[in-house]
């Protein structure tokens, strides 16, 4: 037991819920799987829960009947492919909710029985018993709909039981037979029949009275090595009572005479769709197209499909004209390896046709086919080379659907082509197909399916497609998506893996009407070209197939990999007029701006004094500091307005120069240096004063020279430290009497501390101390550098040199 609960872990449980979240609980079903696990027993500790189990392909070999006691909501339980020898149906007595048994490919021999009433699917096929399981229990099973059933002998008797059932489904799944009493199927009241029949058995009698059981009947595993039979002996059918419509006959190995045969007899019978597949047949002629009985049948399609040949030594023209000579509706000979096919001289009511997977050349078309009724026409997977071939073909045809996919397929621009009216569906899809082929369609055409093939553009030069609807161009050579001038009403394309880097403008304004586009898989180049195609998805939601995981960059390289959705490309960048008008805006706005400075804020003035400066330091630049030191003339430049001269001449100047003349000033009532502008005259000033000294009042900051004169000092090259200026406040200004133009003098008196001239005359002595202390100038060697200068300016001037005077007019 530990062992089997061992085994059971590992099986696999799965939970699934119908109808969404907002079920109850106990709608929930519990799909236990233990299939191929080797078990011997049943497990004990089933989930009580559980409503499907799968015990398949197993080693059990024995139920006992408490095994799936602890599984009552039980529905679905798998048995098949185990080595279980007998059955006892009350072992699921308590399984009331049973609706599905699988016991098939087992070893059983015997079942007892018990009238499971809810049961609708019991399948108890390919086991080994002598006769048919069948007893009284089995027909109180009025909910049955599929059964499955095996035995070594088949008798009328057994099926008496349960011809009462209404079933759509029974299945013979015989291991051996050994006996089958001749009239036992048609007491069977089912829709369908379906035999798998052993090795070497006898199908003519079961072939008959399966025809006369069900409406759809299906046989597996016929072949003629044990009988023989003719055709004189299997006309005993009337189609009187027969019920089979759709017969369905796969694994045949036969003669080609009892495979004809087989035609010949199921012509005659209710049968109106007949399906061969995986056929094998062989062997010499016993009946031609010349002796087949082609009157009095009801059939409508016949399907032969996988066919295969042993020893065939008949000339093909007699298969072929055989079934075309059948004139039906619906003819399907697929796979068979035939290389060619014939049709009568007489025209034929045959509706579609199908071909594939053949190999058909084009000298099928070569000698004149009369299929006026044809509306399908499938040859895909063939050897065809040229389409002009098949549309002279098809113009004499009621053509609707044509399927030329996976031959070899070109057009040539010199070829004619004459399609019918009627044509509004083709695959032209795996050929060898190039830009001409655009010359060569229906004018009609709604759908059209040209991918892989070896197209680079859609030439202009192509007739109006004006029905086209959907179009498929992929796994193409496209370098561009197509324009919809040829197409009018096209609402669905397909360009998916082309060369498309970017699409034109022309798709974008002439495909108005395309609902759905798949253009994914192609190296786009993540360009401002590519800005309307993204744009295209955002603004029409769920038209792009594959958005967006198969629309990714190619280049640049930095964006390669990138998905189209998350590339940003900035209309700014990308539309030219509206750069352009950016671009003009903001230039007049800048010239509004320069504008306004020049006339609020004396902006030219600035400018002028800005040139000024620069020549001065350049000249700077270019001269040592030695040199510097040698220019230097003044201790200090006094900088005033011209209204408060009486206070800078009779209290300022004669207190900075005492009696001993220490103080060498500059001031601005000297003479000005001829030759030169007024501007160069103030920098002059500056440049040979070690400090300047301001006198602010009212008048000084209505003075529009004072403040150029301050704002040289204060951009004074010639300093090394920028404590360079000295303010003397002579009457109190509030800042916000300064005018906004003067921005620099505002600025500079609330950062520098300034010396206030007392209005009590006793505090005047303490004033003058302190400005001679923030003038700090070693007067010694101030005054020999300056004797130094003079004296080298009186030697230039004997030369015929300008001196100035050493109080010189600053303005």
């Amino acid at each position: 037991m530990r062992h089997i609960r061992s085994i059971y872990l590992f099986c696999c449980i799965v939970i699934s819920v119908r109808g969404g979240a907002s079920k109850l609980l106990e709608e929930r079903e519990l799909t236990i799987n233990c299939s191929n696990m080797s078990l011997r027993k049943i497990p004990t500790d089933l989930t009580p829960s559980a409503t499907t189990l799968d015990l398949s392909y197993n080693l059990l070999f024995q139920l006992q009947r408490s095994d799936f006691h602890s599984v009552s909501k039980l529905k679905v339980l798998i048995l098949c492919h185990n080595r279980i020898q007998e059955l006892d149906i009350r072992t699921f007595e308590f399984n009331t909710e049973l609706r599905y048994l699988d016991v098939s490919y087992n070893r059983l021999k015997m079942v007892t029985w018990f009238s499971l009433a809810g049961l609708r699917h019991l399948d108890l096929s390919f086991n080994d018993f002598d006769t048919v399981p069948i007893c009284e229990e089995t027909g109180n099973m009025s909910h049955l709909e599929i059964l499955g059933l095996s035995g070594a002998k088949i008798r009328k008797s057994d099926f008496q039981k349960i011809a009462h059932l209404h079933l759509n489904t029974v299945f013979l799944g015989l291991r051996t037979l050994s006996h089958y009493e001749e009239g036992s199927l048609p007491i069977l009241n089912t829709t369908k029949l379906h035999i798998v029949l052993p090795m070497n058995t006898n199908f003519w009698v079961l072939l008959r009275d399966g025809i006369k059981t069900s409406k759809i009947l299906e046989m597996t595993n016929i072949d003629g090595k044990s009988q023989s039979a003719s055709y004189e002996t299997q006309q005993n059918l009337t189609l009187e009572n027969a019920k089979t419509s759709i017969l369905l006959l796969n694994k045949v190995d036969l003669l080609w005479g009892d495979l004809l045969l087989i035609f010949q007899f199921v012509w005659h019978t209710s049968v109106e769709y007949f399906q061969v597949q995986h056929v094998t047949f062989g062997g010499k002629v016993y009946l031609d197209h010349n002796s087949f009985d082609y009157s009095n049948t009801v059939m409508r399609t016949i399907k032969l499909e996988h066919v295969h040949f042993r020893i065939f030594n008949i000339p093909q023209e007699r298969v072929y004209l055989l079934f075309t000579k059948m004139d039906i509706e619906n003819l399907t000979i697929s796979d068979a390896q035939m290389p060619h096919m014939l049709f009568p001289i007489y025209p034929t009511r045959f509706q579609y046709l199908n071909f594939a997977n053949n190999i058909l050349t084009d000298d099928v078309f070569k000698t004149p086919i009369q299929l006026p009724h044809l509306k399908t026409l499938i040859l895909k997977d063939n050897k065809l080379e040229t389409l002009s071939l098949v549309s002279c073909f098809a113009s004499n045809t009621s053509l609707k659907h044509l399927d030329l996919s996976q031959n070899l397929l070109q057009h040539e621009n010199d070829e004619n082509c004459l399609w019918p009216e009627t044509l509004i569906t083709m695959n032209l899809s795996s050929n060898k197909f190039t830009d001409s082929v655009f010359r060569c369609l229906p004018r009609n055409i709604q759908i059209l399916d040209m991918n892989d093939n070896k197209i680079q553009t859609v030439p202009k030069e192509i007739i109006h497609l004006t029905s086209l609807r959907e179009l498929n161009l992929a796994f193409n050579l496209l370098t561009d998506l197509p324009g919809c001038s040829h197409f009018g009403r096209l609402s669905v394309l397909n360009v998916e893996m082309n060369l498309i880097l970017s699409p034109s403008l022309d798709f974008f304004q002439s495909c108005q009407e395309v609902k759905i586009l798949n253009a994914g898989r192609n190296p786009f180049w993540c360009t401002c070209e590519l800005r309307d195609f993204i744009q295209l998805e955002k603004y029409s939601e769920g038209m792009m197939v594959g958005w967006s995981d198969s629309y990714i960059c190619e280049y640049p390289l930095n964006l390669k990999g990138t998905q189209l959705k998350d590339v940003h490309l900035p209309e700014l960048s990308c539309n030219v007029a509206l750069l352009i008008v950016t671009i003009v805006v903001i230039m007049l706005v800048l010239g509004m701006a320069v504008a306004f400075c020049c006339f609020h804020f004396d902006l030219p003035w600035y400018l002028r004094m800005l040139g000024q400066w620069a020549q001065t330091w350049h000249r700077v630049r270019k001269t040592t500091q030695g040199q510097l030191k040698r220019n230097i003339q003044f201790h200090v430049f006094i900088s005033y307005s011209e209204h408060d001269s009486a206070w800078v001449k009779h209290a300022l100047i004669p207190n900075l120069e005492k009696e001993d003349g220490s103080i060498l000033i500059c001031f601005h009532e000297g003479n000005s240096d001829p030759g030169k502008n007024i501007t160069e005259d103030v920098i002059k000033c500056i440049e040979k004063s070690y400090k300047s000294i301001f006198v602010l009042s009212p008048n000084f900051v209505q003075s529009e020279w004072c403040h150029y004169e301050l704002y040289f000092a204060r951009h004074n090259l010639f300093h090394e430290s920028s404590d360079n200026i000295i303010i003397i406040l002579l009457e109190p200004i509030p800042l916000y009497c300064i005018p906004t133009r003067y921005p620099k003098l505002k600025a500079l008196m609330e950062k520098k501390a300034c010396l206030e001239w007392p209005k009590d005359r006793r505090k005047c002595g303490l004033f003058w101390t302190n400005l001679r202390a923030a003038i700090h100038v070693n007067l010694l060697e101030t005054r020999q550098m300056c004797e130094l200068q003079t004296f080298t300016e009186l030697n230039e001037g004997s030369r015929g040199s300008t001196v100035s005077l050493v109080r010189t007019d600053c303005l």
